[in-house]
């Protein structure tokens, strides 16, 4: 019997597979029904896995000659009413970065999934890295607010995609799933549930589509062919999407807007979790496959009889502000191991007033445990 019931989507059980076919999955357990993509290792397992999946769930799929194609093409599927993905790696990452700071503008719901490499450059095609952080904070010019998530794992890769679509619907912006090659690649049991909480795009409703009563509010989306007369223009534009590039105070009313409502959110956004942390004095904060590591790392480290934890970092953008500085509080160091030269390091010491201890590896390989639990007992 197949494992694919009759509207394709996966049965509730236990399934072993990759992070990136995970990802996929639960891009169609999301309602994903398009993806434009163009392979880039190493997420080209995830655009395979929707073309193969996408027809039988009645989506769509299409490979693009690039990747600023790809995400462009995600961007009209979504005006026209469809939930779309793409993915990709550093480089075509790069090239995605007009686009995305135009599907911020434009308040375009979307997910883009960025399986992390070595670089800059080509760099190391098929081998780790965790050095597009930033690019996803800062990647487009000006000031906008998209949303992105850290799976540490394949159960991740599935979950986090279908989080990832709902906060893309909730907040109308981008919403980014920053996975790493181990993780993307990884193969592990993943749990699919029958049902899953998902949201549904917001189109009813007085407001108009690019304005809302509240100053940090989301407006209602309505769709091409629907009535509503849109007009869709990456420049400034008023409530009704009418330009106004003139306009000082429309501009400053709509960039401030667009941020706020997903700052304004950000303590209930910016998910953490929390290991040995009850007793600990120092604390290791990472995030994706290293967190992983860590964790492996504080155990046998509390068994040394060091009061060591673990924070592990869920969400990178918003970041976790509040959070940190309540635990720079508390703790006499935070040790930040990182596949790239310090970036969340970078952004903890904004926050947290202890000592920030930042240990960037940049060779294509993952970090081990043992490297974390040798520098752990060299600062000690």
């Amino acid at each position: 019997m197949s494992a694919e019931g009759d509207t394709g989507r996966l049965r509730t059980g236990l399934y072993y597979m990759s992070g990136n076919e995970a990802c996929a999955e639960g891009a169609i357990k999301a309602g994903c029904r398009y993806y434009a993509g163009y392979p880039i290792t190493p997420s080209s397992e995830i655009m395979e896995r929707m073309a193969r999946r996408l027809g039988d769930v009645q989506g769509v799929f299409l490979q693009m000659e690039d990747e600023i194609a790809s995400i462009c093409s995600v961007i009209g599927a979504v005006w026209a009413g469809a939930k779309g993905m793409t993915a990709t790696s550093g480089p075509g990452f790069s090239l995605m970065q007009e686009a995305i700071g135009y599907a911020a503008f434009t308040e375009t719901p979307l997910v883009i999934v960025d399986v992390q490499r070595a670089g800059p450059g080509t760099g190391q095609a098929t081998r780790v890295g965790a050095g597009d952080l930033m690019q996803a904070k800062w990647g487009s010019h000006g000031d906008y607010a998209g949303i992105a998530l850290a799976p540490w794992s394949a159960q991740e890769m599935f979950d986090l995609t279908i989080e990832a679509f709902n906060l893309a619907e909730n907040f109308r912006v981008p919403a980014f799933v920053m996975a790493d090659e181990a993780v993307g690649h990884l193969r592990e049991r993943v749990r699919v549930e029958e049902e899953v909480t998902t949201v549904n795009r917001a189109k009813a409703g007085d407001e108009t589509p690019f304005g809302s009563r509240e100053p940090n509010g989301v407006p209602p989306m309505p769709c091409f062919g629907e009535g509503a007369n849109l007009l869709i223009t990456g420049s400034t534009h008023d409530e009704r999407g009418m330009r106004k590039t003139d306009d000082p105070l429309v501009h400053a009313r709509l960039v401030d807007r667009i941020n706020r409502k997903v700052q304004d959110h950000r303590d209930r956004l910016a998910q953490t979790e929390s290991f040995f942390m009850d007793d600990a004095t120092i604390a290791v904060a990472a995030y994706g496959f290293t967190a992983r590591s860590a964790l492996f790392a504080v155990q046998a480290l509390r068994k040394e009889g060091i009061r060591i934890g673990l924070v592990r970092l869920k969400t990178i953008w918003p970041f976790a502000d509040t959070f940190m500085k309540k635990l720079g509080e508390r703790m006499d160091v935070l040790f930040v191991p990182e596949m790239n030269r310090g970036q969340m390091a970078g952004e903890i010491t904004k926050y947290a007033s202890c000592k920030v201890v930042s240990w960037g590896q940049t060779d294509g390989e993952i970090i081990h445990p043992y490297r974390i639990m040798d520098e752990v007992r060299r600062l000690l």
